[in-house]
This record gives structure tokens, C-alpha cells and sequence, in this order.
């Protein structure tokens, strides 16, 4: 197994891995191997019992707060294996540290504070609000709309966590409030290309529902057009309102509020891009976060409101109901992972153009799962070279997968699972 985030080959005992003691326990825990060469030779450490004491020696020594760990031998091999802790955060010559990939590195001023926050056990957003003469007009507007309520009373604040036991407005508080500032979403509207600007909102003041409000005005003046059906006029969603009303709000109640970076959206012709500041909540993988397998929420109180104010439609299903809304049709969300962001893209619904003939097999695969070539070829009634050309071009395209040589070879659609986005 080569090297990754929680793991660490050290060919000897030196302090050097004293900071990756402090960077597992600080986030997600990893083990270390004293024994290993960095290629992941084993190349063994003498006088085990002795070495092992000396480590002990060394972690209780120098890393403040003692982290929780434990100590193996395996044949010739020392694994140290380090869990994740409550008291965050853990230092080693009173620097902290993180994991990058491979490598430990000493983490900033931003991160610390977030570290400090987890160890007392308490959100960001539980933190008090520098400003505590606040107001909640539009908060009020939206919870008489959808919950009925006759007025916005000190004891809903309360209910809703927004006001505590020391009367205090907490940061969530801030963020609803009508007195907002200086954060929020960065909307642009590009043409043909990316130096094309056809219009930029940018909304920073007012509560972050008013921002959420406006941020759908303007989906609604480019997504979604009046189209003329026999005598009728209907509306037509190029991208499914929903989901970008999901995507906005996960943004907003997944994202970190101590990053001073707006939401981004980017709408193109064929697609819309939301981009939410802070990767992925301790202790979510990308693939839990795909799978829409929440475990932990970065924002509970704000995720409760939009919740009330039915924004979301379930804590931590935001994912699935994206993909749920594009079960239909062949372009597919994509959902893009990293350190210090989430990108979510949802494609317009058209992206992706099949002529009659692909479309025919393309929904007879959906229907039928995986297919023979020979299967298709005579459903559709086609010549086999002309199955062979269509099937190919579908497998190109990334419409279809396909499995399996010779005889053996099926075709089904693309199972995606938000992985893949086709142009």
C-alpha cells in the first residue's frame, strides 16, 4: 500500500514524524510504519520493545495536548497508529499541522482557528456575532410564508438556536439577519466565451435568504424560457429549478463562513456552475459526499431553518435529490472534490443531442440494461456495421459504457452516479 493521507512509512525514528502525529490527530487520524523505506520496502527496526517505549516517550513528550494512540509490532515493523481527537488543537513545538496528500504541512491561522472551535466542541456558526444589534425583517417574511407564523418572537430565535443562554445572536444569527455584510454570492453570466460578460450580480448585504431569493431571479431570466406548444405557452426549465435551488442552498449551509470568499456562480450556455468556499466537512469522504452519505454537518442551525423553509429538502440528501431531478435525462450533474472547495455543475437538460436512431437505443438500454450487440442490432433492425458505428460513437461520447471482448462484449447507459458530466 504506497503512502496517502493517513499513511506514513518512516524508515527510522526520528522527530520528523512527531508532526504527523500532530496532523493525524488534529484531523482524520492515520497510522505511521517505522520500518518502511518511503518505496515501501520493509527494511525492519531493531530492538523493538526499546523503540517502542522510545516513541511513547517521544509523542508524550512533545505533543501538547497527548493525543490518544496506539502502539503495534507487526514481524519487524512498528505501526503507530494515531486517532483523531477531541481536544483540538494538537501541537508539536507549538505549531500544528495537517496532512497535504503526502505530506505533513504546518497549517495556518484560518485553519487554527477552526481547530480551536472543533476542540471546544462547538460550530462556527455557534460563535457569537460581533454584531448583536440585529434585525430579521426578511427572516420573519419567509417564516410567516412557510410555516405561518404570526411574528418573529425572542422565543423563536430561541427555538430556532439562533439567540442563546448568555443573550447573545450567535453567528447563524448574523447570517440570516438583515444586517449582513461584506459576504455572499458572485453571479455571472457569460456568453460565447469566458471574456464575454453578458451580466455579473453580486450580492452581499441582507440576509443570505434574500440572497438566495435574488440569486433566483436571475436563473429564472436565463433558464427558463416560455416555449409555444400547439396552442399553448409553457415554461421550460433549460436547467431543472430545483436543483439549482438545491445546489445554491447546500452551498450556503454546507460552506465555511470564516472563509472571506463569496459562493460563485458561473452560468454558461450550456451549463451552471455553483462553487462553495471550504472542501468537505472532518470525517466525510468524497465518495460519502457523492453518494449523498452525509455523517456530519458543517452548519446544523442554518440547515435546520432552510429545512423550516423547506430550501432543503432533508439534512445531508442534497446530492441524491440533484441526481434524482436528472434521472431523465442523458446530461448529468457532476460533482468536483477539493481541499479548499466544492464545485457543483448542473448541465442544461439539452446538452446532449441524439438523433433518432441513438435515442431508440439509448432508451432501449435503459430499458433492457446490458446488452449484446447482436440484441441491439436486431431491435433496432440495423445493419451490424451500422450498430457497430452507432454503439462506438455512443462509447466515445461517454453516453454508453460498454464491458466485456469479442462475443462477450454488452453495452448499458453510462452509470454516472454524479461522477461524470458529458458535454
Amino acid at each position: 500500500m504506497p503512502e496517502n493521507k493517513n499513511t506514513e512509512y518512516k524508515e527510522k525514528i526520528s522527530k520528523s514524524f512527531l508532526k504527523t502525529v500532530s496532523a493525524f490527530a488534529n484531523y482524520s487520524g492515520g497510522k505511521i510504519y517505522f520500518g518502511i523505506d518511503d518505496e515501501g520496502n520493509k527494511v525492519g527496526i531493531d530492538e523493538l520493545g526499546a523503540n517502542k517505549l522510545r516513541v511513547e516517550e517521544m509523542i508524550n513528550g512533545n505533543i501538547r495536548p497527548v493525543p490518544n494512540y496506539e502502539l503495534d509490532i507487526d514481524g519487524n515493523i512498528l505501526i503507530l497508529n494515531v486517532f483523531e481527537g477531541m481536544n483540538k488543537p494538537y501541537f508539536y513545538e507549538s505549531k500544528a499541522y495537517k496532512r497535504s496528500d503526502t505530506s505533513t504541512v504546518e497549517i495556518d491561522t484560518y485553519e487554527l482557528k477552526n481547530l480551536i472551535i472543533e476542540g471546544q466542541n462547538i460550530d462556527f456558526e455557534e460563535t457569537k456575532s460581533n454584531k448583536q444589534d440585529l434585525t430579521f425583517e426578511y427572516l420573519e417574511k419567509k417564516l410567516k410564508q412557510v410555516i405561518e407564523i404570526e411574528k418573529l418572537t425572542l422565543d423563536i430565535l430561541k427555538t430556532l438556536r439562533l439567540y442563546n443562554a448568555k443573550n447573545q445572536y450567535n453567528l447563524a444569527a448574523y447570517l440570516l439577519s438583515d444586517s449582513l455584510e461584506g459576504v455572499g454570492i458572485d453571479a455571472v453570466k457569460f456568453g460565447e466565451s469566458i471574456n464575454e460578460l453578458e451580466k455579473r450580480v453580486t450580492v452581499k448585504e441582507g440576509s443570505i435568504l434574500k440572497q438566495f431569493d435574488e440569486i433566483e431571479k436571475m436563473f429564472e431570466d436565463y433558464y427558463v424560457v416560455e416555449r409555444i406548444e400547439g396552442t399553448r405557452r409553457e415554461n421550460f426549465e433549460k436547467v431543472p429549478r430545483e436543483a439549482f435551488r438545491e445546489a445554491i442552498a447546500n452551498a450556503m449551509v454546507h460552506r465555511r463562513w470564516n472563509i472571506n470568499a463569496d459562493i460563485r456562480v458561473k452560468m454558461f450556455s450550456d451549463c451552471i456552475e455553483v462553487i462553495s468556499p471550504g472542501g468537505l466537512p472532518n470525517g466525510i469522504t468524497r465518495e460519502e459526499f457523492i453518494n449523498g452519505q452525509y455523517s456530519s454537518l458543517r452548519n446544523p442551525i442554518l440547515a435546520d431553518v432552510f429545512f423550516r423553509l423547506k430550501l432543503i429538502e432533508k439534512f445531508g440528501t442534497g446530492i441524491l435529490r440533484i441526481k434524482e431531478l436528472y434521472k431523465d435525462f442523458i446530461a448529468q450533474p457532476k460533482f468536483d472534490v477539493y481541499e479548499n472547495s466544492i464545485t457543483v455543475i448542473l448541465p442544461t437538460v439539452e446538452s446532449i443531442v441524439l438523433d433518432a436512431i441513438e435515442q431508440k437505443i439509448y432508451d432501449y438500454l435503459k430499458e433492457h440494461g446490458w446488452t449484446s450487440r447482436t440484441e441491439v442490432q436486431d431491435a433496432m433492425e440495423l445493419e451490424r456495421h451500422k450498430a457497430i458505428e452507432i454503439l462506438n460513437s455512443l462509447v466515445e461520447r461517454n453516453i454508453i459504457a460498454v464491458e466485456g471482448q469479442a462475443r462477450a462484449t454488452k453495452y448499458n447507459i453510462n452509470s454516472r452516479n454524479g461522477e461524470e458530466w458529458l458535454k
